[in-house]
């Protein structure tokens, strides 16, 4: 064990862990799980980064307020460092997306601005770009700010790296969400690991990617207007209703090999398989992923090594259809085992 200076010295370093159970035979399926972050998701690197690139450049003034639109994990991770340094923190988030996150937000001490559903991302990003105006506050712009990508140019590859160094790497599987990962990583595998084919994950509903349509942009590479291809999906933090730029910059690189549909469906199941049979809790997202790699794996050649990103934990999606079929009282079974001993309590059922 370390000893740390502030909690923000504990992000990163997350641990790849082969899967047992659920990997076809043949090949070395492993997943790199960001819930060991802490606070929960590959966000808290976005948050570290963009504030600490900010502060840098002298753009973040010390107790100026931050603000930002987010899904819930970004402004989860935002409020994380602002408490440490001491920033306020104003967050943006559409109404739709799971209570719990915005508990978190208020939690950890900032203030959380609800859009309307029918807005989207792209409203959230509008509203928070309002008051950043408005009130001489700093906006973070995690869709298009390069400290997002370089951050992990700076951590999340270099580790992915240094976990496969001295054997091959076949694939890298990851879905986009703000692109700061797909970015930072490709780059750096493309330059010290140029054999790893890169596979990107999206929605079935949702293939902003896959629809070939470009995104409509601002000068500043801000959306102009939602993509005409977004449909609402279950992957909360998992393509908004615009590409955005950094994902757009990875894109144009042509570092990617694939682009993989995934049903919402899907990811919820192989979340939930993920839990019951490797022991792995995490979100939705991450059974998307997950879903991505199996079907890599399922084509891949004996002794491929495959890294699947899985970006945050389950406690995030309590309230959401992952655990609709997750009962809180007792089931039959538990009531039996409950009788089978003299002191249960509870009376037998009319």
């Amino acid at each position: 064990m370390a000893r740390f200076d502030s909690i923000l010295g504990t992000v990163g370093n997350t641990p790849v862990v082969r899967i047992n159970n659920l990997a076809p035979p043949g090949v070395n399926l492993f997943v790199k799980i960001e819930a060991f972050n802490p606070l929960g998701s590959v966000k808290d690197r976005l948050a570290l980064g963009v504030i600490e690139a900010a502060e840098t450049s002298g753009e973040l003034k010390p107790g100026q307020t931050v603000v930002e639109g987010t899904s819930g994990n970004t402004g989860i991770g935002l409020a994380m460092v602002c408490a440490q340094k001491r920033y306020p923190l104003v967050l943006v988030m559409p109404e739709q997306f799971s209570v719990e996150r915005r508990r978190l937000m208020r939690f950890l001490g900032a203030k959380v601005v609800l859009t309307p559903a029918a807005g989207r991302a792209y409203a959230m990003v509008v509203k928070a770009a309002e008051l950043a105006r408005m009130n001489g506050w700093f906006l973070a712009r995690q869709f298009e700010n390069e400290a997002n990508a370089d951050f992990h140019s700076r951590t999340t590859a270099r580790e992915i790296v240094n976990d496969f160094k001295g054997e091959k790497l076949d694939y890298w599987v990851t879905g986009y969400g703000t692109g700061g990962t797909l970015k930072g990583v490709a780059r750096v595998l493309a330059k010290e690991m140029p054999d790893t084919r890169i596979v990107v994950c999206e929605p079935e509903d949702a293939q902003l990617l896959g629809s070939g349509i470009e995104q409509a942009r601002h000068a500043d590479g801000t959306p102009a207007a939602p993509h005409p291809a977004f449909k609402p999906h279950p992957m909360q933090g998992w393509t908004p209703d615009f590409i955005p730029k950094l994902t757009g910059d990875a894109v144009s690189a042509g570092g990617i090999h694939r682009i993989l549909p995934i049903p919402g469906a899907e990811a919820i199941r192989w979340s939930q398989e993920l839990a019951a049979k490797e022991g792995i809790f995490v979100g939705i997202t991450a059974g998307g992923t997950f879903a991505g790699a199996l079907k890599v794996a399922a084509e891949a050649p004996k002794g491929a090594n495959i890294l699947c990103m899985l970006p945050d934990t389950g406690e995030r999606y309590l309230s959401t259809p992952l655990f609709a079929n997750i009962p809180t009282d007792m089931t039959e079974d538990e009531v039996a085992i409950s009788r089978s001993t003299p002191s249960w309590r509870f009376p037998p059922a009319a």
